[in-house]
């Protein structure tokens, strides 16, 4: 069993070359066609949430992670365009580790299945 959330993220401003910093996320899961709660956080000084699970709490499953940037951008004095980005994704082993990073910028954001 892993001994780390097994939902990471990882959130890097591509506009500044850095990690960003306060970003707030929120998890949720898909349960009779409605996404629930499951955690939240907000980014470290490394752009980083490593701790949005407890370890072994990990279901099969559709889950989403919505990152408000509106308060990311207005705190760098930047009018962005998405206030919020959403990345829907499904578990289907529930052994293995999901690390999903969002790499953005004012006017775009992308993202892919790390590790």
């Amino acid at each position: 069993m892993s001994l780390r959330s097994p939902i990471t993220t990882h959130v890097l401003d591509t506009s500044a070359g850095r990690p960003a910093a306060g970003v707030r996320v929120e998890l949720e899961v898909e349960t009779l066609g409605q996404f629930v709660h499951v955690a939240s956080g907000t980014t470290n000084d490394d752009g980083r949430i490593g701790d949005l699970m407890t370890p072994g709490t990990l279901e099969a499953g559709v889950y989403r992670l919505t990152f408000g940037l509106a308060d990311y951008w207005a705190r760098r004095g930047i009018v962005g365009f998405y206030p919020e980005a959403s990345i829907v994704f499904e578990v289907r082993d529930t052994a293995q580790h999901y690390h999903v990073p969002l790499l953005l910028n004012p006017f775009g954001y992308s993202t892919y299945r790390g590790s």
